[in-house]
């Protein structure tokens, strides 16, 4: 797959609006893959991202008045919008992104203008790998340089959730805007999702992180989604008429849940079990990278996706297939599937010179098992 550059960036926006590129601000920001700590993040939890080489791109260039013009290369799409008039737009999904970004802006009292923006996209979409987030920061950025504009980027990142959550409609977490404007090559970023605390985790050198597409698309905007978030609350609700310290499953040990499931009905104790025992895997993991010790990893890797496939109800025949075939080829340390689930991807640590041999054979057995032809995407430390 090529990617994109500065330099295409500049062509594309010529070509599409015409009279130069001369005045034209570049901006990009990365997705993400999750190596461990799913769900966890809106329940006030941990979470280990790590930022891809792969990135939405958005090169703009002020105009004046009112009026905002979006062309997004990879659909060939365009539409425009008024700075006074922002409305969700139902015939471009894609651009609802970039409104949520651009009215939180106005809504915090920025200035910002007319402008002329076009948008391109090396993360794959649909595949749990954050394209979402990446486009509202990678907005967020356009507007910052368009406009002189300062703002921290943990703040950056909470207003890229906020349009998320009140304007495109997901009640994402804070994982995946906060990797994206704080994450560095090389490293996963471990997130305490409560307090905004970070820490980089440098990743071992002769290890790779490779991504599997089961090429099923999912949707966010889901229902099941939304739904595994109001489970949660009932479950903290339900929990702290008990345990009056509980605000979130983050305060839940799991001393806590096994004395209390007469609380929970089952499907929500399942639930918070996930979550529960997530949050522990998230911070051994760590030790053991910190420690140097991979291949302790491994383990903690198929114990969550096996949580998030039975207690969470998350995951689907094509990941299941995807960390099984990845479990019985040489130089696996680990896999599990990554982001919200219902589709996607799987995340795999690979011994970094049986790489290739994992790439082939993992889109090999997948295509033999379900006929579909899985992508695969490396990370190197």
């Amino acid at each position: 797959m090529h990617l994109t550059s500065t330099e295409t960036m500049l062509g594309i926006f010529e070509e599409a609006f015409k009279g130069g590129s001369d005045m034209v601000v570049v901006a990009r920001a990365p997705g993400r893959v999750n190596l461990i700590g799913e769900h966890t993040d809106y329940n006030d939890g941990f979470v280990l991202p790590v930022p891809l080489d792969r990135r939405l791109w958005a090169a703009g260039r002020r105009t004046g008045g009112d009026e905002v013009r979006l062309y997004a290369d990879d659909f060939r799409e365009r539409t425009s919008f008024r700075l006074a008039d922002i409305r969700y737009d139902s015939w471009h999904k894609w651009a609802n992104y970039v409104l949520g970004v651009v009215k939180v802006f106005l809504d915090r009292g920025h200035e910002l203008g007319g402008a002329d923006v076009v948008l391109k996209g090396d993360v794959p979409l649909g595949a749990g790998l954050s394209s979402s987030a990446a486009l509202e920061m990678a907005t967020a950025r356009l507007l910052l340089g368009m406009f002189d504009l300062e703002v921290d980027p943990v703040e950056l990142a909470y207003m890229c959730k906020q349009a998320e959550n009140e304007f495109v409609g997901v009640e994402c977490g804070i994982m995946d805007q906060f990797v994206s404007a704080l994450g560095v090559e090389g490293n996963a970023l471990l997130i305490d999702c409560r307090t905004n605390d970070y820490e980089q985790i440098p990743l071992a050198q002769d290890f790779d992180v490779v991504i599997v597409n089961t090429m099923v698309k999912r949707e966010l905007t889901s229902s099941a989604y939304n739904e595994r978030r109001r489970q949660c609350s009932e479950g903290v609700r339900l929990l702290s008429g008990r345990l009056p310290r509980v605000k979130a499953l983050r305060d839940v040990s799991i001393e806590d849940l096994e004395r209390n499931l007469d609380l929970l009905p089952p499907i929500i104790a399942r639930r918070c079990r996930h979550v529960v025992t997530e949050n522990i895997r998230v911070l051994e993991a760590v030790e053991a990278l910190r420690c140097g010790d991979v291949m302790g990893f491994g383990p903690l890797m198929y114990e969550s996706h096996e949580s998030l496939r039975a207690d969470y109800e998350v995951s689907c025949r094509e990941l299941d297939t995807l960390v099984e075939t990845a479990r019985a080829i040489p130089g696996t340390v680990g896999a599990r599937m990554t982001g919200a689930g219902f589709g996607g991807c799987t995340v795999n640590i690979v011994e970094g010179n049986l790489t290739d041999g994992f790439s082939e054979q993992i889109k090999e057995r997948y295509r033999y098992a379900t006929g579909i032809r899985a992508e695969v995407y490396k990370i190197q430390a």
